[in-house]
């Protein structure tokens, strides 16, 4: 009895035993199954953050997303000293001296709650590398307001500066760039002016650019085949810009016409760049090259009617019996010569055909002739006259007698005219007038810039008597076009600390021209401010 009872004992015992291992057994696994759930969330990759236009929160989440350690704080930026200074509070607290040492990013705003109406970024003093480049990218791209940046001392190398340039074009508003301080040694500046940018004003002071650099910029800003059409200012101060870089910036502003103010303060320039510099802004030779460049556009203007198809009486006669056309069709194929009653018929058809052209054109609003026809009578007598001279004075007889009707084509005086009426070519210095001399033919200067700052720099007697023959030269010719619309050269002219005495006579007359023509004459340059 006593075995028996023991035995149900033991059998008890292990069936209890049993169910804590099970129950021990499916903690085990459901622990393992939770870890190894917890790792394959680790394992996965997280979403990239897609921007959504508020500057501080994008900029923050795309920080954490490349595991930025310190993370920049985005603060709006103090108000400049002129501006009316506000009550100190009653209550404030303090921040360790460290505090103010630490990256940030400063803004201005719109609206100083709402970080998507941001307008203007500034990065003081800290290195943007290859990812910050990158989120700033990311970041701009999404701001619809931001127009101005100001990178200053950042530490930029080719490859940021190449990033940098390749993604600002595709921020609209962005038209103020300012780098300040950043030296590359590659010196590829010139990327910010290519043929997508926007950047109407651009300063790089102090950014130790070479000749090289200056070449790279001079041939950004023109061409023969290409000008920039954007730029409006460009600061150069504080470089190392000598002669070979001021000719090579004097090259670039032979073609353009949109630069207005060009800073060259504090450089290395002497008596050959400034000389160049004053070459472009009176007259100059076309050179090969450009001459070139020139009879394609005035061809490419007239190449759209000259490429029509000649008034033919069969296409514009409508009135006229196909049964002459089909006889002379078979007498071509036949290879007999027609008679001469037939001949006459043909051109009395012919007199019928013109006569039935120029009823359907004056039924239009345009006039009796309309201008492809006219281009194109006055291109075939060009082709078959003895020279073009007497063709082009054929053209402006007919303008003489008919005015009024129809667009006769212009002589090569008159075509730059034409070609600056319109808003295409209005820009392309190579449709101006000019007139040859000495088997070279010569074109006006730049008379679009109005401001030349050339102060602290290495320009003697001889290269102040250049820049005095230029401003002689734009003066005559304002006055001489007094009446016409356009630009009329330099309206500032900085030179102060340079290397010839302010007692000198061409110093003397430049200050007088320059003195009525500055609009802030009192602040112009004078011995007195420029000792």
């Amino acid at each position: 009895m006593m075995e028996n009872l023991w035995s149900k004992t033991n059998i008890l015992h292990k069936v209890k035993m049993g169910k804590k291992v099970e129950k021990s057994f499916s903690k085990d696994r459901h622990l393992s199954s939770a870890a190894h759930h917890d790792d394959e969330n680790s394992n996965k990759t997280p979403e990239p953050h897609k921007c959504t236009g508020s500057f501080e929160k994008d900029f923050t989440e795309l920080c954490k997303q490349n595991a930025m350690s310190a993370i920049p704080n985005v603060l709006l930026r103090q108000k400049s000293l002129t501006e009316p200074i506000e009550l100190p509070p009653k209550t404030y607290t303090t921040k360790p001296i460290f505090e103010y040492l630490k990256p940030s990013v400063q803004v201005e705003m719109d609206n100083p709650d709402k970080f998507d109406t941001v307008t203007e970024v500034y990065v003081r003093g800290w290195k943007i590398d290859a990812t910050m480049m990158e989120i700033f990218r990311q970041c701009w791209l999404t701001l619809d307001r931001l127009h101005t940046i100001n990178l200053w001392n950042t530490g930029l190398t080719e490859s940021t500066l190449h990033t940098l340039a390749t993604f600002l074009p595709q921020c609209l508003n962005l038209v103020n760039v300012v780098l300040d301080g950043n030296t590359v040694k590659e010196e590829n500046w010139s990327e910010l002016l290519g043929l997508e940018s926007l950047i109407q004003h651009l300063s790089l002071r102090h950014c130790k650019i070479t000749d090289k650099g200056a070449e790279k910029i001079g041939k950004a800003l023109g061409h023969a085949k290409w000008c920039n059409t954007k730029l409006i200012t460009l600061n150069l101060s504080g470089n190392l810009i000598g002669d070979v870089g001021a000719q090579a910036l004097a090259e670039g502003l032979r073609m353009n016409r949109t630069l207005l103010s060009l800073t060259l303060m504090s450089n290395n320039i002497g008596d050959k760049g400034s000389e160049k510099l004053a070459e472009t802004l009176s007259r100059f030779p076309l050179t090969h090259e450009e001459i070139v460049e020139r009879r394609k556009l005035l061809s490419d203007r007239s190449s759209p009617e000259r490429k029509s198809p000649t008034p033919s009486r069969r296409g514009e006669s409508k009135d006229r019996p196909g049964s002459v056309r089909s006889t002379s069709t078979i007498e071509k194929t036949k290879g007999t010569k027609p008679s001469a009653k037939k001949k006459d018929i043909k051109e009395k058809d012919a007199k019928e055909g013109t006569k039935t052209v120029k009823k359907d054109k004056e039924g239009d609003g345009r006039g009796s002739k309309s201008k492809g026809s006219v281009v194109l009578k006055a291109a075939l007598k060009v082709i078959t006259s003895a020279t073009i001279a007497d063709a082009t004075k054929s053209v402006t007889a007919k303008k003489d007698k008919k005015p009024g009707k129809g667009r006769p084509v212009p002589t090569d005086s008159e075509d730059a005219d034409l070609m600056n009426s319109d808003g295409s070519d209005q820009l392309s210095a190579l449709l101006e007038n000019g007139e040859f001399m000495d088997g070279q033919y010569w074109i006006a200067g730049n008379r679009v810039l109005v401001n030349l700052n050339l102060a602290r720099n290495n320009i003697g007697e001889e290269g102040l008597a250049a820049i005095l023959k230029a401003i002689q030269y734009q003066t005559t010719l304002a006055l001489a076009n007094e009446n016409k619309p356009g630009a009329n050269g330099l309206l500032r002219l900085q030179l102060h600390k340079n290397n010839f005495s302010f007692d000198c006579e061409a110093y003397r007359k430049l200050t007088d021209l320059m003195a009525s023509k500055d609009p802030m004459a009192k602040y112009s340059i004078s011995p007195d401010i420029s000792k």
